[in-house]
């Protein structure tokens, strides 16, 4: 009896990495950028797009986010179908399990509501698969705020000035993203997430501004 392909195990709402990186590749044609263009607007090396957009490279957060601002993207619209995307502001359902999952580095993502453009936050639920926390090379940062409220198991994360916060099932967690940082589970189980992303707002980028002026 045949086998199944790892292709057709995968669940139907989740995304690949070269479905992703054809979504990648189309945003920045479409701008008419070259992979360079792209590389000095986003802050990513060449060479992590063009694998990316080949398929070759699973992305973490902070490439997503930074490439999403880059292409003018709302993240979530990265990983939603193609059609037409909602602009309103009524409210959006998105049923159990019928987030867009995608396999980063350290977390496995379920974005949420991916077919409303250009939300002020990105709403997603995780699961923290890093065991080991192996140094700044994990670190992740991006502008803007993350907040994290832990559903299941129990996570450990690290912080570049030196802090960790350790949280268990009911605890969360704010603080500015700019702020590198890595999650961890420390459980037997795997833990899960829910967790929500900012971009920086105008007002923020000013309050920074003016704090570093003071």
């Amino acid at each position: 009896m045949n086998q199944p392909s790892p292709c057709a195990q995968r669940p139907a709402n989740q995304l690949d990495p070269a479905t992703l990186g054809e979504r990648l590749r189309l945003a920045r044609k479409q701008l008419g950028w070259t992979l360079a263009e792209l590389s000095e607007r986003a802050k990513v090396s060449m060479t992590t797009i063009s694998r990316a957009e080949r398929g070759q490279l699973a992305l973490g957060y902070e490439n997503l986010a930074a490439l999403a601002q880059a292409l003018r993207m709302d993240i979530g619209t990265l990983f939603s179908q193609a059609g037409p995307h909602s602009a309103s502001t009524g409210p959006v359902v998105t049923r159990a399990g019928e987030g867009v999952v995608y396999r980063g580095l350290s977390l496995s993502y379920e974005f949420l509501a991916t077919d409303v453009a250009a939300k002020p936050f990105t709403p997603v639920l995780g699961t923290v698969h890093a065991r080991t926390f192996n140094g700044p090379q994990d670190f992740a940062r991006h502008p803007g705020t993350e907040f994290v409220h832990v559903l299941s198991g129990e996570i450990c994360v690290h912080f570049e000035n030196g802090e960790q916060a350790r949280l268990a099932r009911g605890d969360s967690l704010y603080f500015d993203s700019r702020l590198g940082h890595a999650y961890v589970t420390v459980s037997r189980q795997l833990a899960r997430i829910v967790g929500v992303s900012t971009n920086e707002s105008h007002l923020m980028a000013l309050a920074r501004q003016g704090a570093a002026q003071d």
